[in-house]
């Protein structure tokens, strides 16, 4: 099983962050302080960004994408400082370029998992910006998981 988390921060949402099954990328690396005392470590296998993923196509089985979810964000607030912003003028291009990247490193059978939370953008906008429909998914709530399978 190959595994590739195109946006994977911190790891925080991994029970074994350092797993050998995973290629872990990043636009950034090194520890990043949202406030005083209380750090981020950001080391992904290889900076890269979700746009432009350097792999060829094909090559894993699963593909994690958690993209930034938050338009509007102060500079130097906690949240832009531990998940990202995206650009107000081009987040939909950037994430539709970021599924089409999904799927074409994707073998045929993988599976997608994407993470989203609804705080600024609705799930429903942002899944018309996918090239495919998704299997399944949390409808509720304000974070959704949402399975891909490249058929």
């Amino acid at each position: 099983m190959k595994i590739l988390d195109m946006c994977c921060g911190g790891k925080m949402f991994y029970f074994e962050p350092d797993s050998p099954l995973v290629t872990f990328m990043d636009t950034r690396k090194g520890e990043v302080e949202f406030s005083p005392g209380r750090t981020i470590n950001i080391e992904p296998d290889v900076v890269g960004d979700f746009r432009a993923i350097p792999f060829y196509r094909e090559t894993y089985d699963m593909v994690v994408f958690d993209p930034p979810h938050l338009l509007r964000a102060g500079k130097s607030s906690w949240l832009a400082k531990k998940y990202g912003v995206l650009n107000k003028d081009t987040w939909e291009s950037d994430l539709r370029v970021g599924f089409y990247e999904c799927f074409r490193v994707l073998k045929k059978g993988g599976i997608l998992i994407f993470k989203w939370n609804t705080d600024q953008i609705p799930l429903k906008r942002v899944l018309e910006l996918a090239i495919r429909q998704p299997l399944f998914g949390d409808k509720r709530g304000k974070t959704h998981w949402i399975v891909f399978v490249k058929g």
